[in-house]
């Protein structure tokens, strides 16, 4: 019985599956590791700590784009790799584009050449991100580790926030010890060690890294770039140019136009399916569109929410742990002595005077300018003392340490459900994930309330709340999705379609960053939390008017 148990074990999940884990684990370090100080970096004034000085109004609109279009170029990306390059190639080529843009930003303090970085890493992350995770969900298409994909892809998933988790601790020591410079480069060294250990694991997973053959009716590459890639750049290039902005920017002009051809080739895929696939490309152009709204909300965690914890959070350091923490550059210092400050308003926006340089004057640090009576009684008394302050990236792994925690008892409750017969099928849990995630939006509305409107710093225990009822709601989606497009996708079209599920991410990204821009059109921030709110029902309320049909083809499928 034991050798029974064993060999069990040992066919539960493929032998590359831990050399995918910790690949994505440190691509994703770096990815996140970016996100988390992206936004902070962005508007530090020019001059205080080699920030680039730019409005909060922009540096959301750059960080919307920017997260949209890495998820926009898997698209083709992932069409490369079904037919031209493979799958193998696609990661090494995305690899390396990935590690020498995230080192281009460190090294590069001009702003041209920090877009040029950028552009490295979306291009990259264009070949990496839809190859490697069709990579994995070739690896469980066959007999014995068909039944655990899902599980496989919950696995996979907590690699992600593995990497998305440490990154924002080591960002915050080697921003705090070193600079911002060296915390980016950082991500380019986490990206390389990825691409070491996908080179040491490569046997168990070559037999599954071969192209599919090209079918009579496919779509092809000339194609690809004719009718939809050509168009795309000149759709983007009208939006760019086209006068008095239609969506608020000329980013965002350019990147919804630029979109449309996308969306057009995907929703034609549709059409021109041979009859027992159409129903599958139907039932993932569905859930593309409403995971979408999922993707606009939680991608706040880089401009909203980390705004909330930069200037609307009590971040200061219980006294036993200051001198550790400072000991590992864990925490920012502050005096409440008077000194030269940027100005900012009400809503925390740094001031400009005419020749668009930050305005300063003498006073205290912005940090103090919501800090509750007794607190500023205390520090009126000495302030010489320093404050030490938890670093604001660092919210930014209360996420994934939460997918972490939570993704083991996730799992473990599917896999209670399926050995009783009643575990839901992959679009009921997506659905029921978008309901979930609604409800952290309403934390936040209790948090804004708590604080008066951001008269007053909160408790991070909002943040950390909001957070973990937001992460149980992508547990149910994020892998789920991925899952769901390695269960029905046509297999000689699994990276596009999985590109397509990007695609829907992609869009997703960018709406978070329109949806950031307007946070300081919100004087009372209840309202910007209950439109986040209202957002996630109306997807949650339009997946469940689907949810049956989507079942159903699921059933069909033999899923």
């Amino acid at each position: 019985m034991g050798q029974l148990k064993f060999e069990y074990m040992k066919t539960k999940h493929p032998k590359g599956l831990p050399y995918l884990f910790f690949t994505e684990m440190w691509e994703r370090f770096g990815y996140y590791l970016i996100l988390g100080i992206f936004v902070l970096y962005v508007i530090e004034p020019a001059g205080m700590k080699g920030g680039l000085g730019l409005p909060d109004k922009t540096a959301d609109d750059i960080f919307g784009t920017y997260i949209a279009l890495t998820y926009l170029t898997p698209f083709i990306g992932g069409f490369l790799a079904d037919r031209v390059l493979g799958y193998i190639k696609s990661i090494y080529l995305g690899g390396i584009l990935m590690a020498a843009g995230y080192i281009g930003m460190g090294v590069f303090k001009d702003l041209p050449l920090f877009y040029a970085s950028l552009a490295l890493i979306i291009i990259g992350n264009g070949f990496f991100k839809p190859t490697i995770s069709t990579l994995l969900g070739n690896l469980y298409s066959e007999e014995p580790y068909k039944a655990n994909k899902d599980s496989g892809y919950n696995i996979f998933y907590m690699g992600i926030n593995i990497g998305a988790f440490i990154c924002n601790i080591i960002a915050a020591f080697m921003r705090n010890k070193f600079g911002w410079g060296e915390a980016f480069i950082t991500a380019g060294v986490g990206m390389l060690i990825g691409m070491v250990i996908f080179t040491i694991g490569r046997k168990h997973y070559i037999h599954a890294a071969q192209m599919k053959p090209v079918q009579e009716g496919d779509t092809k590459l000339s194609e690809i770039l004719i009718k939809v890639f050509v168009p795309a750049i000149a759709a983007g290039a009208i939006g760019w140019f086209i006068p008095n902005n239609i969506f608020g920017s000329d980013s965002t002009d350019a990147f919804i136009f630029a979109c449309v051809p996308v969306i057009y080739f995907y929703a034609s895929l549709y059409f021109k399916a041979k009859p027992d696939e159409k129903a599958s490309i139907g039932a993932l152009l569905s859930v593309f569109l409403i995971s979408m709204f999922f993707w606009a909300v939680f991608k706040q965690n880089g401009t909203a929410l980390t705004r909330w914890a930069n200037y609307y959070t009590d971040r200061s350091v219980p006294a036993s742990l200051e001198k550790p923490l400072e000991g590992i550059y864990m925490v920012d210092g502050k005096s409440y002595e008077d000194k030269e400050v940027p100005v900012y308003d009400n809503q925390f926006r740094s001031q400009k005077d005419d020749n668009g340089d930050t305005k300063k004057e003498m006073g205290k640090d912005v940090y103090f300018k919501n800090i509750s009576p007794g607190q500023r009684a205390a520090l009126e008394k000495n302030p010489e003392n320093k404050v030490y302050l938890y670093n604001t990236e660092l919210f930014q792994s209360i996420n994934p340490f939460w997918v972490i925690a939570l993704t083991p008892v996730v799992v473990g409750f599917w896999a209670l459900l399926r050995r009783k017969g009643k575990e839901p099928l992959t679009p009921t849990k997506i659905v029921l994930g978008l309901f979930i995630s609604g409800l952290s939006c309403l934390v936040m509305v209790l948090a804004v309330m708590a604080g008066d409107n951001g008269s007053v710093k909160v408790s991070p225990l909002w943040l950390v709340a909001s957070y973990g009822v937001i992460t149980i709601g992508e547990l149910c989606l994020s892998p789920m999705g991925l899952s769901f497009v390695s269960k029905l996708s046509p297999a000689r079209i699994t990276a596009l379609m999985m590109g397509g599920f990007f695609l829907a991410n992609s869009v997703g990204n960018k709406l978070s960053g329109i949806l950031a821009s307007t946070w300081y059109n919100y004087e009372n921030k209840t309202n910007y939390f209950l439109v986040n709110f209202a957002l996630l029902i109306f997807a949650t309320l339009l997946g469940l008017s689907m949810l049956k049909r989507l079942n159903k083809i699921m059933k069909e499928k033999g899923h």
